[in-house]
């Protein structure tokens, strides 16, 4: 008996992984607010996002289930990409922001190499869960919208670049009105190759060599393929709306 509760692995309780997490990103924030020069109203976006995924992990994970290490990492990547979305509004436009676009890139790197990494972590220690597919993908999605906003707030394209990170919130919208866009989708590379295509599209835009008519012309490209890639899964749940089928 004594050796099985030795043996028993240890299990952190979700709230301590919520609270290094709300370190980092303050830790993210005061790092922004240097670059930027707007502490406070960084300091409420990234707050209120922050919460957001805090209500998420007590709504819907286990209060006395480890959170995972996989999970753990992507919160890590979360604290960062929602200082980059609570910054991004305060980019100053060309040619004053060098510095603060080559940082942001970095910043957007650097979550893009996590991204990678808390998969192949939960494929090794197989603690893949919904929840942790889930939390991933919002966190993609969220930081697509904040690179969208620092590039038209740096002057590379229009206000229209703001439809490649919306689209995914409109389909959830609507998702909300309409029961069978909720129904579970088949993995698709095409969906994934598309996602990070968005991501290093906007990256290479953000850059601040790159001139505004390349960066125009790859994000239109970028928005005319997540178009076709929604219209796909839109038209494959529309044809599958009065029945169910396993994926």
């Amino acid at each position: 008996m004594d050796f099985e509760r030795q043996s028993k692995p240890l299990t952190i309780p979700p709230w301590v992984d919520l609270l290094w997490g709300a370190a980092f990103t303050i830790l993210w924030v005061f790092i922004a607010a240097r670059l930027y020069s707007s502490l406070l109203p960084i300091l409420v976006l990234a707050t209120l996002l922050y919460s957001g995924i805090c209500f998420a992990v007590v709504a819907h994970w286990p209060k006395t289930e480890d959170f995972g290490w996989a999970n753990r990492i992507t919160l890590l990547r979360a604290s960062l990409i929602i200082v980059l979305v609570a910054a991004a509004p305060f980019i100053p436009a060309l040619p004053s922001t060098d510095h603060a676009l080559w940082v942001y890139a970095v910043g957007a790197l650097i979550a893009l190499i996590l991204d990678g990494v808390d998969g192949k972590l939960a494929r090794i220690t197989h603690s893949s869960s919904r929840f942790g597919a889930r939390f991933d993908m919002e966190m993609d999605a969220l930081l697509i919208l904040g690179l969208c906003i620092a590039v038209v707030m740096s002057g590379k394209a229009g206000f229209w670049v703001l439809s490649l990170g919306l689209m995914r919130y409109l389909f959830v919208a609507a998702a909300s009105a309409l029961e069978w866009l909720n129904r579970p989708l088949p993995e698709s590379f095409r969906r994934k190759t598309i996602c990070v295509w968005q991501i290093v599209t906007l990256m290479v835009a953000v850059l601040p060599p790159i001139p505004p008519m390349f960066a125009s012309l790859t994000l239109a490209t970028a928005l005319l393929l997540l178009a076709w890639s929604f219209m796909t899964d839109v038209y494959w749940l529309y044809e599958r709306r009065f029945h169910h089928e396993t994926v």
